[in-house]
């Protein structure tokens, strides 16, 4: 069986999903699949605020240049994480199967309206903002663990996960928490929220796209037309998330929004999000 060598961030999440595309890989395309677990600047500084030190590639950058010494075939990515830019060279191959695109709402057993929200996104603070008008937030970063022991231990009344990395990890409870999933009228996701990502070098594409989902990239292709049109990272208030038929659109200037699709849309996703940009008085 040929081998091939997969990056990824060293989290529990990352960690399940690069063994999820292990196992695709293994049945899919009969290859054999070693990790090389990778520590990323955002990994290293644990007590950054993404907003202010500016979110774009402090999770995907060491595993980028992994791919572009040949140290590895492939990067795994949470696709919410990855910047719109490319760097030269290296090219998405596709996407696993799109999970649960939701977030959800944790909230401490007992709390109705939560008075403070720790969360360290802009998209996320404000659209809460309009669930909860009188609520502050504060930033709570870590991984799943780490941030669920947190607010049941009262560093804060409420956050926000996203479902897909939940359920990836088989967390469906936990003590002293209750877990309500917001739906994409209440909440617009992240650009690629629920899809895990494979990057590769550009000449590799056709290696692996053949064992991936046609119906995610599709989706996931018009959402990151918009990112790219924005400009768009971690330290921005907006999201995007595409079915077939509909566009839940959020921006910080325009609030949220829902549009309808064709197929036109999706088959020029960059021209299609060029022109509601415009429309919209984005860009």
């Amino acid at each position: 069986m040929k081998t091939c060598t997969l990056c990824t961030r060293q989290s529990p999440l990352a960690l399940a999903q690069t063994g999820m595309v292990a196992a695709c890989f293994r049945v899919a395309l009969s290859l054999e699949c070693h990790l090389q677990k990778i520590v990323t600047t955002g990994d290293r500084q644990a007590e950054w605020s993404l907003e202010q030190k500016g979110g774009k590639g402090l999770f995907t950058r060491e595993l980028e240049q992994s791919l572009l010494r040949g140290e590895a075939d492939a990067a795994i990515h949470s696709t919410k994480d990855l910047p719109g830019e490319m760097p030269d060279g290296l090219a998405i191959a596709g996407y696993l199967p799109r999970a649960d695109p939701r977030d959800v709402l944790v909230t401490r057993v007992g709390i109705d309206c939560p008075t403070t929200i720790a969360t360290g996104s802009p998209r996320r603070r404000l659209q809460l903002k309009n669930l909860f008008p009188n609520a502050t937030s504060t930033e709570l970063r870590g991984n799943v663990d780490t941030r669920l022991k947190k607010i049941a231990g009262g560093a804060a009344d409420a956050t926000v996960l996203a479902a897909a990395g939940l359920d990836r990890l088989g967390i469906g409870s936990w003590p002293g928490l209750t877990f309500r999933r917001l739906e994409p009228f209440e909440m617009t996701p992240a650009v690629g929220q629920g899809a895990v990502a494979v990057q590769c070098r550009t000449e590799d594409v056709a290696r692996f796209s053949p064992a991936l989902d046609a119906q995610t990239e599709r989706h996931v292709n018009l959402e990151r037309a918009f990112q790219n049109a924005l400009g768009g990272g971690c330290h921005t208030a907006f999201g995007a998330y595409a079915t077939d038929a509909t566009l839940y659109f959020y921006h910080e200037r325009t609030g949220s929004r829902i549009f309808s699709l064709s197929a036109e849309d999706f088959s020029a996703p960059g021209a299609a999000a060029q022109s509601l940009l415009r429309g919209l008085g984005l860009i």
